[in-house]
């Protein structure tokens, strides 16, 4: 893979199979990269914000060069087909999300129907051929439609996350395995991690 500059085989590769997930997560990061005029992050130039922990992340994670390792890459799980893409560099910040009333069945309604008979291993010979080419007739769509068709986009000002930290490590006074110091417990005096230390609740 070229990492400088990775395109749709490279993604699919990543992902491991082609679906309208990952097309999606990759039309959008084409999308919001442009918008923010920011190129691959080879560092934290570059920060996402993801909303789901779908198909489309991947897609996100080898277009942008965004990663959880760096610090760039964050996920707040809201269930929604929705990135915020921001240029550390300029300020520009931009929230691509997938329009409410383009579905994947509005895009094609046979897909969903094949790929269901697919999956529970009942389609025929001719519904598994007509399945492949939904698919890539499908993601094709994705790819090419202009982006307002399928994307309401919006610049925003979120809270620019800080730059990743390096935190200094301790060992755990119980398992014997280091711990970042941003997520070690203080237990009776004894520094512990925090599957060691164990989770304190009040019952909610």
């Amino acid at each position: 893979m070229d990492c400088a500059c990775p395109d749709f085989d490279d993604v699919v590769r990543f992902h491991g199979h082609l679906c309208p997930g990952v097309t999606i997560g990759y039309r959008a990061a084409l999308i919001g990269m442009e918008q923010v005029g920011a190129t691959r992050a080879p560092d934290e130039e570059l920060v996402t914000i993801v909303e789901n922990d779908a198909c489309g992340v991947d897609a996100v994670q080898v277009m942008t060069g965004c990663t959880v390792g760096k610090g760039n890459l964050i996920l707040r799980d809201f269930g929604k087909n929705a990135w915020t893409f921001i240029n550390r560099t300029n300020g520009k910040a931009v929230r691509v999300a997938s329009r409410g009333d383009v579905t994947m069945d509005s895009l094609d309604p046979e897909f969903h129907s094949l790929k269901g008979k697919v999956r529970s291993g009942e389609a025929t010979q001719e519904e598994r051929e007509a399945y492949v080419h939904h698919l890539h007739t499908l993601c094709e769509a994705i790819k090419t439609r202009p982006a307002e068709e399928i994307f309401l986009v919006h610049e925003v000002t979120p809270k620019v996350p800080e730059r990743a930290r390096i935190f200094r490590s301790y060992t755990c006074a119980k398992c014997g395995e280091q711990v970042s110091e941003a997520r070690a417990r203080l237990v009776d005096g004894k520094v512990l991690c925090m599957p060691c230390a164990g989770e304190y609740t009040r019952g909610w």
